[in-house]
């Protein structure tokens, strides 16, 4: 055990980061050497930001917690904290099944963790210390969600949908500028409804509008739009400016309106055909990013292959698929009997996902020979690892580029695009 040393173990998604980058900072500001995700964890002080939304996410959260609650009984780390989203909504079980952990904070009152331990006078604030590459960053637009589908837990955890005021954002991203990072990506469980609460009205489309004029802005990304209330005006700022990616991240779950009525998602199969039309007309060569669902309960093969279908018409330059899993609590859990079988909820989401790969490996193809602009990431032994605008980090396509001259990690190169498989891209420098 290091005295003076705080480790931060961050689970789940990328806005729980953002959380534990704002904790880390608090830390340091405090005194305290922070480590992030470290190989070893060490410190006198440990805090495991968990992650609380499906099964598998809980069970990697509680293995953490117990793994950590051991080391401490070995004196290995010092005082162990739990925060985010598994303690938000198992406070009182967790409290009584793992007394080793010294407090259990949750989603929200993670914030009065210093001042629990004597440093009141550290400031509450947006300052964080980043864990991404220094060149990119997450800013989280609000908390919370008021779609309440059937089959999410996510306001059950995390309330109802509060958005976060505009210039806040703003000042937030002139000073991570400041501090050389170029790329954003914006996120929020809904970013449809940005606004709403605060003014009345949707402040999606200005907000991403007064982003992009922020001098050192180079890439906006969009994570997590809704399709039903779908701000439109967003449209003509994705097309405008040039920094703002032609890229936007909308879980559609589904295309059956079987499914969509009992997912309780309060759009239908036209709508979401007319919307995405309506989004790839208005801004031209715009890659989506979708989310599905197979086996929620009460889907019939012929949802199914409704499903299927509409991965054929949409053809999505990226797209992720999960299996249903029942969340204690959801509409699903207390009015739906899970009726589709495990070996059927797999043999649906296999026979969806071997179906994207070959559209994502045509529409990969059909980049060869083309000049793209990537981001560099890293560099690797035999070359470097870069993205494109059509690219968010960690879950989509990479581009891998030749060593044929020194290219810096954090910068822009232009390169041509000389192989391309389902999921990545082999180019060399221009």
């Amino acid at each position: 055990m290091k005295r003076n040393r705080v480790d931060i173990v961050s689970l789940g998604c990328s806005k729980n980061l953002v959380d534990s980058e704002r904790l880390m900072r608090r830390f340091a500001d405090a005194g305290y050497e922070v480590f992030h995700d470290a190989d070893r964890v060490s410190g006198e002080i440990v805090v495991v930001n968990t992650c609380g939304f499906i099964g598998d996410a809980k069970e990697e959260s509680i293995e953490m917690i117990l793994q950590l609650a051991e080391a401490k009984k070995r004196r290995r780390i010092g005082k162990l904290f739990v925060m985010g989203c598994l303690s938000e909504r198992y406070r009182q079980e967790l409290t009584e099944e793992i007394p080793e952990v010294d407090r259990f904070y949750g989603k929200f009152d993670w914030e009065s963790l210093l001042a629990d331990l004597g440093h009141s006078e550290v400031t509450c604030s947006t300052a964080r210390i980043l864990t991404t590459p220094s060149h990119y960053a997450y800013i989280k637009i609000a908390e919370g969600c008021n779609r309440f589908c059937s089959y999410c837990a996510i306001p059950l955890i995390t309330g109802r949908f509060q958005s976060y005021p505009m210039e806040q954002i703003l000042d937030e991203v002139r000073a991570l500028v400041a501090e050389g990072v170029k790329e954003f990506q914006i996120i929020a469980q809904d970013l449809s409804y940005y606004g709403e609460d605060l003014y009345g009205e949707n402040r999606l489309a200005q907000l991403i509008d007064l982003m992009a004029q922020i001098e050192g802005v180079e890439w906006i990304r969009l994570h997590y739009a809704y399709p039903a209330g779908f701000p439109y005006e967003l449209l003509p700022v994705m097309a405008r400016h040039d920094n703002v990616c032609k890229y936007l991240d909308i879980a559609l779950q589904h295309i059956s309106d079987n499914m969509l009525d009992k997912m309780l998602r309060h759009v239908t199969k036209q709508e979401t055909y007319d919307l995405i039309e309506r989004i790839r007309r208005e801004v031209p060569g715009i890659h989506l990013r979708t989310t599905l669902m197979v086996g929620h309960p009460g889907e019939t093969e012929q949802d199914f292959d409704e499903l299927l279908q509409f991965v054929r018409d949409a053809r999505f330059e990226r797209m992720g698929a999960f299996a249903y899993c029942e969340e204690e609590g959801t509409y699903a859990a207390r009015h739906y009997t899970d009726d589709v079988d495990e070996d059927t909820k797999q043999q649906r989401l296999d026979k969806l996902m071997a179906l994207q790969e070959d559209i994502a490996a045509e529409i990969n193809a059909a980049k060869q020979g083309s000049i793209q602009r990537v981001l560099i990431d890293r560099e690797e032994p035999d070359y470097y690892v870069g993205r494109t605008q059509y690219d968010s980090p960690e879950v989509d396509n990479e581009v891998l580029i030749e060593k044929i001259r020194p290219l810096e990690p954090g910068t822009f190169c232009d390169v041509e695009i000389a192989e391309a498989m389902p999921f990545d891209l082999i180019a060399r420098p221009c």
